[in-house]
């Protein structure tokens, strides 16, 4: 038997020095004629391709890879031509998908990981462990259905027959359950022990937090994590909600777990699309969010910052789409997300305005600057920084193709925002008023008279509570000064 190559030594990197992109092992390099066709799009591909310096060089800290445990299609999408693309429809939670690890899975997973390492950056897995692929009661049965359906399912009281499908996916795993727990532990400690993860974003965050009478931050799941020796170091990120009852959990995950802000994405969204909201929603997030993350022992960089994911629309189609265009996906326009709080500049889709071009250009810089220096844990999804377009697609699972594949042919007409994005990253880093891991209160910093924040009208003025009420306000000034931590760190003033 093959021994296991070394994982290479994790970057360890702290909570306050991370900056997260968000990939697609497929998507990533399947356009990357670099590459020998048989690695375009796997992992492997991913940890050779001279692409993986374009990460290095930006100066993001951890790759946070979309699902790569075996998964299958959901039902429908065969017959329309279609397959999922994303992930989130396991029938595994131990073995990578073939798709992306096609030689000795975990050998050569632990390879590319060690690879990554090498280059100074952490791997996060995006794990489901919510759902299974198995689906409703007239799904296939592949796996746990067959061995044990009413252990490891949550079974509605009233029709055992059916499920109780919090999560919107057909089915529900009980997790809180010690058989099921056990399966899930099982499976982190291995991908951690036996590929060199890094760290875990576990989908739907909030059934796995369920018992008897719903979330519970003190339940099976979440006390395991905290006393497991292996799991307790690694970096643990939730998207804190589903779809069942109290399944909105933002702000309700215990310290230490970092958490899906979308109070950050709508609130950036908003200000830059010019909704009458103001500058104070604006401030809290710059500021790190506190009116979300400020108890329990919380700090900034539990709040995952974020104005675009895999699930919405990119940030190219931000700016440049008012409303979503999924009549690819086969579902008449009907899935997907109708809140976008998404704007177009007078021209929906593509346009060879200059005017057009120049603003959407202002405004995905504008947004990046606000992710990128804002108190928090910036998350990039991978592609942004190139400009990409789903061409107004804003639930792209079911697209293996083109259109979410990023084209590296275009990365020299990027090169624009790619730069400005490396400049913001390496501005953050320099400075510790840019990254320290406290929220910003805009009192004085012990020590000095200076205020931590000092928040600015046009004319250098201090923001009264008249201007912080006023809705049409359209202008924020933010100047920081973080005291020295030690005798030879000088204050610093942004």
């Amino acid at each position: 038997k093959t021994p296991l190559p070394r994982a290479g030594h994790s970057a360890r990197i702290a909570w306050q020095d991370t900056i997260i992109y968000e990939l697609h092992v497929k998507g990533f390099s399947r356009r990357d004629d670099r590459l020998a066709e048989p690695l375009r799009g796997t992992l492997p591909g991913l940890a050779q391709s001279a692409a993986l310096a374009h990460l290095a060089r930006l100066g993001v800290t951890t790759l946070e890879l979309l699902p790569i445990a075996a998964f299958i299609d959901e039902r429908h999408l065969p017959p329309l031509g279609l397959g999922n693309y994303w992930g989130y429809n396991p029938v595994t939670f131990l073995a990578p998908d073939p798709r992306y690890v096609p030689g000795e899975a975990i050998a050569d997973m632990r390879t590319a990981i060690a690879r990554i390492h090498d280059m100074g950056m952490e791997v996060v897995l995006d794990v489901v462990f919510n759902h299974t692929g198995e689906g409703d009661e007239l799904g296939p049965t592949l796996s746990l259905r067959g061995i044990d359906n009413a252990l490891y399912y949550r079974l509605r009281a009233d029709a055992p027959r059916f499920y109780d499908n919090v999560t919107g996916c057909g089915n529900s795993l009980a997790v809180e359950r010690p058989a099921v727990l056990r399966l899930v532990m099982d499976a982190m400690r291995h991908w951690v022990a036996a590929a060199g993860v890094d760290g875990f974003r576990f989908d739907l965050a909030t059934t796995l937090a369920r018992g008897e009478k719903g979330f519970d931050r003190n339940g099976p799941f979440l006390a395991a994590l905290r006393q497991d020796p292996l799991l307790s170091r690694v970096k643990l990120i939730a998207e804190p909600w589903d779809i069942g009852p109290g399944g909105y959990q933002g702000g309700a995950f215990p310290a230490g777990i970092g958490e899906w802000n979308d109070r950050f994405r709508d609130d950036l969204r908003r200000f830059w699309q010019g909704s009458a909201a103001g500058v104070a929603g604006l401030a809290s997030r710059l500021a790190g969010s506190s009116d979300r993350f400020r108890t329990a022992l919380r700090r900034p960089s539990d709040s995952i910052n974020f104005i675009t994911a895999h699930d919405g629309f990119t940030l190219a189609d931000l700016v440049s789409y008012t409303a979503k265009h999924n009549q690819a996906n086969g579902e008449n326009n009907a899935d997907g997300s109708n809140d976008n709080l998404s704007w177009n500049h007078g021209v929906e889709g593509p346009s060879d305005d200059p005017a057009v071009i120049a603003a959407r250009a202002r405004d995905m810089r504008a947004l990046l600057a606000c992710l990128i220096l804002a108190r928090g844990t910036p998350m990039l999804r991978g592609g942004d920084e190139l400009g990409q377009s789903q061409q107004g697609n804003n639930n792209a699972y079911a697209q293996d193709n083109a259109t979410t594949w990023i084209d590296w042919s275009q990365a020299d007409a990027a090169a624009g925002l790619v730069g400005f994005t490396r400049r913001l990253i390496a501005l953050r880093k320099a400075h510790a008023a840019l990254h320290r891991n406290r929220f910003l209160d805009g009192r004085a910093v012990s020590g000095s008279e200076r205020k931590d924040a000092s928040w600015r009208r046009e004319d250098g003025g201090e923001l009264t509570d008249a201007d912080w009420h006023d809705p049409k306000r359209r202008f924020l000034g933010l100047e920081l000064f973080e005291p020295g931590q030690a005798a030879n760190e000088a204050d610093d003033h942004v």
